[in-house]
């Protein structure tokens, strides 16, 4: 049987419903996993059941963070906040870490993977960073690589890439800044930005900043490893 994979949802704003990105579905899907939608529940009985039953958790991309779930006031630069996604992701995330459960991140997931293990972020890289940074919100195709990102050798990132450097896409003006243990930031950009954390003790958790769901819809090998591997650590997790 195929792995079941948790997928977060965005909640569209003033139309009362929820939103995902077909690139995700599909990459999950081409790797061999079935992706199921979960709305934002804050129980924590309905959250722990949740965590139970899925096989893995894809946290997706979207909206910004609260940034007082990391102690700081809102930054000017600081976009929309979902807060009902915020709390439920964060409780799903820390549920199914602590069943050893693989999870993959991509951009806010990455983040709210961190900030779930005692981390916090850039509300706003451009502002709150010093030095000249890349274009990090591309202006070419969601599906083009526009800058690379160094990975660590031996790290998670570098064998599921088959890559020490990779060339990865850019939607983001946030990023994820302390990064405690047991995580490790396994990926940065040549002006220092984090794009990737992961679990050094964990079975499978890592965070990218970048969307690698669109660069594996256009066959980039690199992406689809990333999607393979945890799609197969979800698979180790339904068969035990």
């Amino acid at each position: 049987m195929k792995p079941i994979i948790g997928l977060t949802a965005s909640l569209e704003l003033g139309r009362d419903e929820y939103g995902i990105q077909l690139a995700d579905t599909e990459a999950i899907l081409a790797a061999g996993g079935l992706p199921i939608m979960l709305p934002h529940v804050l129980e924590r009985a309905d959250i722990d059941e949740i965590a139970e039953h899925i096989d893995g958790l894809f946290l997706a991309g979207g909206y910004d963070i609260d940034p007082t779930l990391f102690d700081e006031e809102p930054h000017p630069n600081l976009g929309v906040i979902i807060p009902s996604r915020d709390a439920f992701e964060l409780a799903l995330a820390k549920k199914v870490l602590d069943l050893n459960k693989p999870i993959l991140g991509v951009c806010r997931g990455a983040q709210i993977l961190n900030i779930a293990v005692g981390g916090d972020m850039y509300q706003d890289i451009t502002a709150q960073t010093t030095g000249v940074l890349l274009q990090h919100q591309q202006r070419a195709p969601k599906f083009h690589g526009s800058h690379f990102v160094d990975a660590t050798g031996g790290s998670l990132l570098h064998r599921l890439s088959g890559l020490r450097r990779l060339k990865v896409n850019s939607r983001h003006h946030q990023a994820n800044r302390h990064v405690p243990e047991p995580f490790i930031v396994s990926g940065v950009s040549s002006d220092g930005i984090v794009e990737a954390i992961e679990s050094t003790q964990h079975h499978f958790a890592l965070g990218v900043q970048w969307h690698p769901e669109n660069m594996a819809k256009a066959g980039d090998a690199a992406s689809i490893g990333i999607f393979a591997g945890f799609v197969e650590a979800c698979r180790e997790e339904g068969d035990d």
